[in-house]
Formats: structure tokens, C-alpha cells, sequence
């Protein structure tokens, strides 16, 4: 929509790239995402473009090839994605992932990967983060990392780890010292594991869900890391970690932006032409107001965002961008809930047919109001670290 693409005020640079992606987008209509979602597939030949026309490569340095965006730009592509009828969750990984590794690991690391990532187009797409006994509780992971001479051995059970079998590259979130409650975030180390050289076992198994994921449950056994793959510190891996889920709270809020957008558009060109006893039924106020309240929250959300991205580019405190991240991610979805959910009720049964796309819009836009992290942890965060309440976990 044009009033918010104003408002977040894309520059000359970021609006070239939107015109070359939506130029792609068009090979992948509605229905090319409709049909993987009936089918649980993942949409190769678009990540394929995606990542040949050099669009994977945009938050890497220009110093290895790379566009150089910040995470502010980077996050308008993907709000273009869902804006058209896409599904961004599957190339928003490379992404964060991408800001991670700009932002901790060593020069060392980034001068022996980078330009081949950028060069070949490989892949950052997933992070071994989450765990089955753990959640969001994330100072608790049980997945250890052992140092055996100049190498770590990993053993550990992840869950919903997204996309791990389409990559090249795996950043994997492991302890290699025990929790400790006097100090929870010392200890936690990432590694980046090259899969194309596994070396130990990852067994893969699918996870089912309510749209279409690719999520998986891995169970590592023995995963051998040279002790140069590590990125940043052993043991100090924890406000590195911090800084990569900021940017993915961002750059999820930007999705559903553009998800709440779609939802709008639809509605609204819908609410215009569709007459009921004569009149369209855009004319009742009851179609109007609620698309209305979801229009003022669509501005909120995109005004939140662009402050939040701003924070972040601008290196400011983790702390501060993490609390403004929270908010654009809380507001975001829950407009794109909202507005999905109202839309669903102005085309009436038509919006229940899989054909219209709403209805996988919505079962897709489901996800974020538990994940990354769910709205009842953003609130218990924002009042204890904006409203200095006490902590209630």
C-alpha cells in the first residue's frame, strides 16, 4: 500500500530492488503458493531466484560482494514477499542469520565463508536454537558442545528448527559450560556447522503444522565442529544470540506488515464491489469500521517498525532495540491476526475457500503470535523492563 510504503520511507536503492523482486514475484502467483501449501512442499524454484538474483546476499558486506542493506531494508523485501501472496518464511533465515554472523563472528570466519556464500549463493537459512524441555527459556539448553583437542563435539534434541535441510550453512546454539542460576546466559556458544561437510550425525525428522513449514526436529549425535567455527567467544554467545532474534522480531514484524496489507487490499476491493440487497457492502458500517481499526493499526504497526529497524541499524543499546523490536513484532501480528480474521468475515464463506488464499494467509500469519516468542512474553518483558514492574518469570 502506498500510504505505507510512505510512511517507512524506502530510499532510491531499496526501491530498485523492490521493482526487480516484484519483476520475480510474478513467475510465483497465488497460486504457485497455494498449491505448495496443498501439497507441503517447499518452494525450490523461488528460493532458487531468489537467491541466483542475488537477493540472499543483500545484508552482506559490500566488502565480499554483498549489498551492504541494513536490517531495516532488508526487512522491506520481505514485508514485498507477503504483500503479493507469498510466504517469506522461508527465505527470512537467511536474513537473520546473515545479520548474526555480520555482527559476532570473527574476521577470520567471514574472510574464509564469505565469499563463497556470496559468490555461490549458499545458504544461511536456519537456526538450531529451540528445544523440546526449554522453549523460550533459552539460558536452559541442554544441547552440549565438548572440546576435544582443536574441535567441539555437539549432542543435543532441537525442535522446529525451520528449513534445515534446504542449507549449506547451520548456526547451532549449544552449552559448553553447565547452566548456572547465579549466571544463566554464561556458557551458551553458537557454532556454524558447513552441512555440505557433515561430519557426526543429524537426524531429521518432519514436523507436521497448521501451514506449510518445513519445521523439523533434529537429533544431534556426535556433530563434529572445528573450534574455528566457532562465531564470537566460547561461552559468551548469549547477547550475540540477543542481537540476532532483535533483528528477526524486526524482520517478522515487516512480514506481517505486508501480510496485513494483503488482507486489506483484498478486503477492502471486495467491500467495494460486492453488493448485497442492492448495495455494496463496503456502504455498512459494520464492514467499514472494522476494516478501519485495522487500517490504524496497520500505521501504528509500520510506525513502530521503522523505529524499531532505525534502532537497530544504528547499533544502539541491545536493551532499548529489543524492547522497541518487541512492540513492532506484538503490534504487527496481532494487526495481521485482526485484519485477517475481519476479512475472512466480509467475503463470508467465499474467504473459507482455499482458492480465494485467505484462508492459508491466515493459518500462515497464526504462527508469529506464539513465535519467535509469544505476545504474553512481550508483555511480561515490556512491563518489567519498560514499566520497571517486577518480574513475574
Amino acid at each position: 500500500m502506498n500510504e505505507i510504503t510512505s510512511l517507512l520511507n524506502v530510499g532510491e536503492d531499496v526501491s530498485l530492488l523492490l521493482e526487480s523482486l516484484r519483476e520475480m514475484m510474478a513467475k510465483y502467483p497465488e497460486k504457485y503458493w497455494g498449491d505448495l501449501d496443498l501439497k507441503e512442499e517447499f518452494p525450490s524454484s523461488f528460493l532458487h531466484d531468489f537467491m541466483s538474483l542475488g537477493f540472499g546476499n543483500v545484508l552482506f558486506p559490500r566488502e565480499f560482494g554483498g549489498g551492504g542493506l541494513g536490517v531495516l531494508d532488508a526487512s522491506l523485501l520481505l514485508r514485498e514477499i507477503n504483500l503479493l501472496g507469498g510466504n517469506a518464511y522461508f527465505v527470512h533465515g537467511q536474513y537473520y542469520n546473515a545479520v548474526l554472523l555480520n555482527r559476532c563472528a570473527q574476521e577470520s570466519l567471514k574472510r574464509r565463508y564469505y565469499p563463497e556464500i556470496v559468490e555461490n549463493n549458499l545458504k544461511v537459512l536456519s537456526l538450531a536454537l529451540t528445544e523440546p524441555e526449554v522453549g523460550s527459556d533459552t539460558t536452559k539448553i541442554k544441547t552440549t558442545a565438548q572440546k576435544e583437542g582443536n574441535r567441539f563435539l555437539i549432542n543435543g534434541h532441537k525442535i522446529f528448527i525451520s528449513r534445515v535441510d534446504k542449507t549449506d550453512f547451520l548456526i547451532v546454539v549449544a552449552r559448553t559450560e553447565p547452566y548456572s542460576r547465579e549466571r544463566k546466559s554464561h556458557g551458551i556458544t553458537m557454532f556454524l556447522v558447513d552441512m555440505r561437510d557433515l561430519r557426526g550425525r543429524i537426524e531429521m525428522r518432519r514436523i507436521r503444522t497448521m501451514a506449510n513449514t518445513d519445521a523439523y526436529e533434529l537429533f544431534i549425535e556426535n556433530l563434529e565442529v572445528p573450534d574455528t567455527n566457532v562465531i564470537g567467544e566460547v561461552d559468551q554467545g548469549f547477547q550475540c544470540l540477543l542481537s540476532c532474534l532483535n533483528a528477526e522480531r524486526i524482520m517478522i514484524a515487516s512480514e506481517m506488515i505486508g501480510n496485513a496489507e494483503y488482507f486489506l487490499e483484498r478486503g477492502t476491493e471486495y467491500a467495494r464491489t460486492r453488493e448485497v440487497f442492492d448495495r455494496p457492502i463496503g456502504q455498512n458500517q459494520g464492514v467499514q469500521f472494522p476494516l478501519a481499526q485495522g487500517f490504524a493499526d496497520l500505521v501504528t504497526s509500520a510506525l513502530a517498525l521503522k523505529y524499531a529497524g532505525e534502532l537497530y541499524d544504528s547499533n544502539a543499546d541491545n536493551r532499548v532495540v529489543g524492547t522497541y523490536a518487541n512492540i513492532a513484532k506484538y503490534k504487527a501480528s496481532e494487526t495481521a491476526w485482526f485484519l485477517g480474521n475481519v476479512v475472512m468475515d466480509v467475503f463470508g464463506g467465499l474467504g473459507y475457500a482455499r482458492d480465494t488464499g485467505i484462508e492459508r494467509k491466515l493459518r500462515e500469519t497464526r504462527l508469529f503470535l506464539v513465535a519467535p516468542v509469544s505476545r504474553n512474553l512481550i508483555l511480561a518483558d515490556l512491563a518489567h523492563n519498560a514499566l520497571k514492574l517486577p518480574r513475574s518469570f
